[in-house]
């Protein structure tokens, strides 16, 4: 076989296993990091008492996406159940913990950078706060942003605290979602732009099209009470795509929702205008190859 053909044969098998793929900010294999809210135990003094069950399928999905591209080491901060002031503790089924663990133990990231926040509050603070702090032009930070921005602010917090504001003008962060952005569930918490102001508009903010588009199911991650669009996952042959389907299929409303998940494929796969069936051929046969 001369050198040509192997040269060609490769670049069809990275191809194939979708490892040549078109990134957002000009993301190069750098350092990510994510914040869900979804599910606590129920918040009597705010308008909805629990969180918002899309995450529960959303936190899969997104890093389904990251292991298929090979990115699990890249994830260096996954918090969940982030609003804060809540009463402590999730619910009986911790449903974002669950999720948690599936991506652990089917795609093989690091346990130890999944924080559930109303158990560690401080240290999910901290944790972020550290990868916030070390950021620089070389090594820079990408933050995906699927929750309410008290967390962040208190973080941002941290960073200045601990004399690293500088380091936050290394800091992308990614969002969608104008309630993320703007919800408080107290008086006096704080919202994006609140947090801007806060750091001296160093974050660099990149804000894609909202990924709901619940009366198209086939366009977008929010296909309403449609799971058929998605049933591509419920049949695949891999049980890890199964597994994937069956936190979809949690969500307590019976909707299928995995909006939040739309703000990585962007990043990664350089579409803010995903689909069920974009992430069907992305996923394709395996996330995780078997070699």
């Amino acid at each position: 076989m001369t050198r040509l053909s192997m040269c060609v044969i490769f670049l069809l098998a990275t191809i194939s296993t979708g490892n040549c793929r078109a990134q957002s900010l000009g993301y190069d294999q750098n350092r990510i990091a994510m914040s869900f809210d979804g599910n606590s135990a129920p918040d009597k003094q705010y308008k909805w008492p629990t969180g918002d069950p899309d995450d529960w399928g959303a936190l899969p999905a997104s890093c389904a996406i990251m292991a298929k591209l090979g990115l699990q080491n890249k994830l260096v901060h996954c918090s969940y159940n982030n609003f804060i002031d809540a009463p402590s503790g999730p619910d009986s089924k911790n449903q974002l913990k669950i999720s948690a663990d599936g991506v652990i133990e089917h795609w093989g990231f690091n346990p130890d950078v999944f924080i559930d926040v109303t158990k560690e509050q401080n240290r999910a603070i901290e944790s972020l706060a550290a990868e916030m702090s070390r950021s620089t032009e070389s090594d820079p930070l990408f933050f995906i942003h699927a929750g309410l921005s008290e967390f962040v602010y208190l973080v941002v917090k941290e960073v200045i605290r601990s004399g690293n504001i500088d380091s936050l003008a290394h800091v992308h962060l990614v969002s969608h979602s104008a309630f993320n952005e703007n919800e408080r569930r107290r008086k006096h918490h704080h919202t994006w732009d609140d947090i801007q102001v806060l750091c001296g508009n160093r974050i660099q903010y990149t804000k894609i099209p909202d990924q709901n588009d619940k009366d198209n199911p086939n366009h977008l991650w929010h296909s309403k009470g449609n799971f058929s669009v998605w049933h591509w996952m419920r049949d695949h042959p891999e049980a890890d795509v199964r597994w994937m389907y069956s936190r979809l299929k949690a969500h307590s409303a019976g909707v299928a929702d995995i909006s939040d998940c739309g703000m990585l494929f962007f990043l990664l796969v350089g579409d803010a205008n995903g689909s069920p069936e974009k992430f069907r051929e992305f996923i394709g046969d395996q996330i995780v190859s078997k070699n």
